[in-house]
């Protein structure tokens, strides 16, 4: 007989598998006495009943696909055998709303913010040099890196250039155009940025002249704009674009930070380089957390469309109105077909890295992703970059891949985001600061320099969520305030600027 473990979970009662917590050795005895017929590997899952060929497998009380053939007891449940089909999902759009129970406005948490002169506020203080064309990228630079040395700018927390792979070629007007526009013209207002030189080269579609315009950013007094080919080459152009900056110090320069409400926060919400533990420590920690920000008066904006995939019923039923859940399947619809014309499908997403944590399908990764979310009602949706007005959850339309989704979140005027992870990352983004969340201790151990809180200590059961969400929620008012996240102790974020990129360059 094998040697007797208890070292799996089961998430939900309903459930006809359970997850490993760690390396479980063929022939081993875990809970209720059931033996497993195969080695099983941490985070994967066992089935503890035999499902026939086309039975559903369920996790997290949730439909998580169908068995490819017969499934005996004690067999891992993996790639090799459970495949999508028809779900059936029912969205019954609205019919799980509550009421959001409020923290009373004498009793809601404040943080230490930098107001802007036009009442927004920032977690951050940064001048920006953004290149509105890929021609443009390195003369950016090269006027942010005049600024390296930040000893006589007191208050500023840097002056930064940010840069991207395309501006032109693509049809003006068009979609992928004005999804570019929206991106740059987000950043441009974004208030951790106290001002903003846009760079351009003169003759792209994405042109600065046409940005400002189209964007409203030519009424702003903290945007301005150079041309390489106007200012006369490289050289002439980084002169400008230094005087430029230099015009837009005293914005920046002796900022003192405030006591303000949580109804200036706006939370990014973001998980990648996932595995099975996720959807069960970091992400419903995050919820939590994010529950906690929505009750004190803040926002956050979930996102990564093809990641609520098989699970945006659960978002449908909390709908504050069918006007918004329809926004949400409309979004759906559009990825279906998207992936569809592009010879892909949703269930490209899990990568990798998440399979090998563990994560079969995208509906398994999605329940798991959506935790984030915390439990209030979703309150609107927007399309990528899009400027948030509303309070409280809201979602943004964007791919899964991180730095494009937190690019579009921060357009949007996120300004910090917390990432959590399984299996490592270590972003970092400018101006917003980011948080990052194991949800694993040998992550957290292995990269320590990286992950600012260990929501691993769940699994350990030295933890609970609700403590362990309310230490992020703490943290969240620390960065807030300025204190540094270990991203930003290691200057990441000058290259982690991607805008969404659609349509074909001709």
């Amino acid at each position: 007989m094998g040697n007797t473990f208890s070292k799996t979970i089961r998430l939900d009662g309903s459930d006809n598998v359970v997850l490993a917590l760690d390396d479980l050795p063929a022939g081993s005895l875990i809970d209720n006495g059931l033996k497993l017929l195969e080695f099983i590997p941490a985070g994967h899952k066992v089935a503890i009943s035999d499902i026939p060929k086309s039975g559903v497998v369920t996790k997290y009380g949730q439909t998580i696909g169908f068995a490819s053939g017969e499934i005996p007891t004690g067999s891992h449940v993996h790639l090799h055998n459970l495949k999508l089909g028809n779900i059936g999902r029912e969205h019954h759009i609205g019919a799980h709303r509550r009421p959001t129970d409020f923290i009373p406005e004498q009793d809601r948490a404040c943080f230490s913010g930098i107001v802007r002169t036009d009442g927004r506020v920032a977690t951050r203080n940064y001048l920006g040099v953004l290149a509105t064309v890929n021609c443009s990228a390195s003369v950016a630079r090269m006027i942010a890196d005049e600024f390296k040395d930040l000893r006589d700018y007191p208050g500023l927390d840097g002056v930064v250039a940010l840069a991207h792979g395309f501006g032109c070629c693509m049809v003006p007007d068009g979609e992928a155009h004005r999804l570019l526009q929206r991106t740059m013209a987000g950043y441009a207002r974004h208030p951790n940025f106290a001002g903003v030189v846009l760079v351009g080269l003169g003759c792209e579609v994405n042109e600065t002249e046409s940005l400002m315009r189209e964007m409203g950013l030519d009424s702003l007094p903290n945007v301005i704009a150079v041309d390489i080919q106007q200012a006369g080459g490289t050289r002439q152009t980084v002169r400008r674009g230094v005087e430029a900056v230099r015009s837009l110090l005293p914005l920046a320069c002796g900022v003192e930070r405030r006591p303000v409400p949580l109804e200036h926060l706006i939370l990014g919400l973001e998980c990648g380089g996932s595995d099975a533990y996720s959807g069960i420590t970091a992400n419903p920690a995050l919820g939590v957390a994010a529950d906690l920000l929505v009750k004190h008066g803040g926002t956050v904006i979930l996102s990564e469309t093809p990641e609520i995939y098989g699970a945006e019923h659960l978002l449908t039923g909390r709908a504050r109105s069918r006007e918004v859940g329809e926004k949400l399947l409309d979004r759906i619809r559009w990825w279906e077909d998207y992936t569809a014309r592009n010879g892909g499908s949703l269930d490209n997403n899990p990568s990798p890295g998440n399979k090998a944590g563990g994560i079969t399908n995208i509906w398994e990764k999605s329940l798991g992703a959506i935790a984030k979310a915390g439990s209030t009602d979703l309150n609107e949706v927007y399309l990528y970059a899009e400027e948030v007005r509303a309070r409280g959850l809201v979602f943004m339309d964007t791919p899964g891949y991180d730095v494009v989704s937190i690019t579009g979140m921060v357009a949007g005027g996120a300004n910090l985001v917390c990432f959590t992870t399984g299996r490592g990352t270590v972003f970092g983004c400018k101006p917003t600061p980011t948080i990052k969340l194991s949800s694993n201790t040998p992550l957290f151990e292995r990269m320590r320099d990286d992950i600012d809180i260990n929501c691993g200590v769940v699994l350990d059961k030295t933890s609970s969520l609700e403590e362990t969400g309310e230490k992020i929620f703490r943290l969240i008012l620390d960065v807030a305030s300025g204190q540094k996240t270990l991203s930003e102790g290691h200057g990441m974020g000058d290259w982690e600027f991607v805008p969404w990129h659609l349509g074909a360059i001709t």
